[in-house]
């Protein structure tokens, strides 16, 4: 694999050497990895290799051809990335509730002390690395087991999506990016933002990421800050920024993901 890796997902950790390495759960087994300056390593740590991770080149000539010169300008630079795509919807699922009402900052580290505790562990050459617990793990937990790693405020969304989960995966599963955002709004306490972040990571488009999201909002400013964006507090960016790509989904989803890309990436 060559080019920028993405790396907004909280599971990645970078190394002092400038190498960024993950674990993942795939349908098969726990897989770890990495990028360094020799590109891209997988490696399969526990269960088998039957169901491989797989990632979502995005290429800037995709772009929409009504983005302002300097953000597509910035944008450019990128060339090529490729992003993994989550392969355990309920991971994808539970990432996207602890990021409710907390900080990129703060909800990574809250992510990392969450698989930690309560995930599986696996040792690699960077050290130890954590996935998700399981929908039965999160169901099995006392209230006070919540609080204790800061996640109080997300209990109740995380125990109605476990169970919604347990019951309706294999269906959600096989849902196009659309339904699944549908599908994921009837779990309590799930609203449209943490519906569609969930289907962004899980399928790998990001034309149905919120679009207004601070993230996307921040670096589209760092990026192009002599443009006069919509005041962060209104509601005019959204439709700014969708309306640049009109019905094409795959111009949105380049613009998206670019944007996030260009704020948290591996080179």
């Amino acid at each position: 694999m060559t080019g920028v890796l993405t790396t907004d997902h909280p599971a990645w950790h970078s190394q002092e050497n400038g190498t960024v390495a993950r674990a993942v759960r795939t349908a098969s087994g726990i897989w770890v990895l990495s990028r360094d300056r020799e590109g891209l390593h997988m490696q399969c740590v526990q269960g088998t290799e039957d169901v491989k991770p797989t990632f979502v080149p995005t290429d800037p000539t995709c772009l929409p051809a009504t983005v302002p010169a300097a953000l597509r300008a910035g944008l450019d630079e990128l060339g090529v990335t490729q992003r993994l795509t989550n392969p355990w919807l309920w991971d994808a699922i539970s990432t996207a509730i602890l990021r409710q009402v907390v900080r990129a900052e703060q909800a990574r580290k809250l992510y990392r002390s969450w698989c930690r505790t309560f995930g599986t562990t696996v040792q690699v050459p960077f050290g130890e690395f954590a996935v998700s617990p399981t929908p039965a793990d999160v169901l099995a937990l006392a209230d006070e087991e919540f609080t204790g790693v800061g996640a109080k405020f997300h209990r109740t969304a995380l125990q109605a999506a476990a169970a919604d989960y347990q019951q309706h995966h294999t269906e959600w599963e096989h849902l196009d990016a659309a339904d699944l955002v549908t599908a994921l709004t009837g779990i309590p306490r799930i609203g449209p933002w943490t519906a569609a972040a969930a289907t962004a990571d899980f399928t790998g488009d990001f034309s149905i990421y919120p679009h207004d999201d601070l993230a996307v909002r921040t670096r589209a400013a760092q990026i192009a800050p002599e443009h006069p964006w919509p005041d962060r507090k209104g509601k005019a960016f959204g439709p700014l920024w969708t309306g640049w790509a009109g019905t094409d989904r795959t111009a949105l989803h380049t613009l998206t993901l670019s944007t996030l890309t260009w704020g948290s990436h591996a080179p």
